[in-house]
């Protein structure tokens, strides 16, 4: 049975006890018992009222709070989000050989390069954003789309730096 109750309701579990209601999620009650501590309680289970507290419908877990503003910071920011090297690159260095031999190669740190190419995702799925949240014309918007696309599509060489496919550039599906 599914009961209504708020933070601060005292209730008894059959199997944990007494507790006290720390927090509501939508699928489950968060509670101290006193003889068991912290359990996280589906709102299905059987729950005993012993003193009820009216839930308060305006209330959001700091849980919440931090999931929603993670989500507008990566949204509209440059902030980088955390992107791991591939295991095998850790450490190693890229070296650019010139042309003309009478001059010395150039030696760069691969995760230095990498994060330069993170940025430089980063930074497109921003310009992505707000072309699509723009007030630019439907075909304006498709049109500015396509490039990124294909800028997406340039970069997919730097995949193999990726530790996880999900981070890779991603360019034209072809079917």
């Amino acid at each position: 049975m599914e009961l209504n109750i708020g933070i601060g309701s005292r209730v008894a579990h059959p199997a944990f006890g007494k507790g006290v209601v720390i927090n509501v999620r939508s699928n489950a009650y968060l509670i101290t018992f006193i003889d068991s501590g912290y359990k996280e309680i589906p709102i299905s289970d059987d729950l005993e009222v012993l003193d009820d507290m009216v839930p308060d419908t305006d209330m959001v877990s700091a849980w919440e709070v931090e999931q929603t503003l993670k989500k507008i910071l990566q949204k509209w920011s440059d902030v980088s989000e955390v992107v791991p090297l591939g295991d095998k690159w850790k450490n190693g260095k890229m070296v650019l050989h010139p042309g003309n031999a009478g001059l010395a190669p150039k030696e760069i740190p691969i995760d230095q390069f990498f994060n330069k190419i993170v940025m430089v995702r980063d930074r497109l799925r921003v310009m992505e954003q707000r072309v699509n949240s723009s007030e630019l014309s439907n075909e304006e918007k498709v049109n500015l789309q396509q490039y990124i696309t294909r800028i997406y599509g340039s970069l997919t060489t730097f995949n193999i730096l990726f530790k996880y496919k999900e981070d890779q550039f991603v360019g034209e599906k072809t079917s």
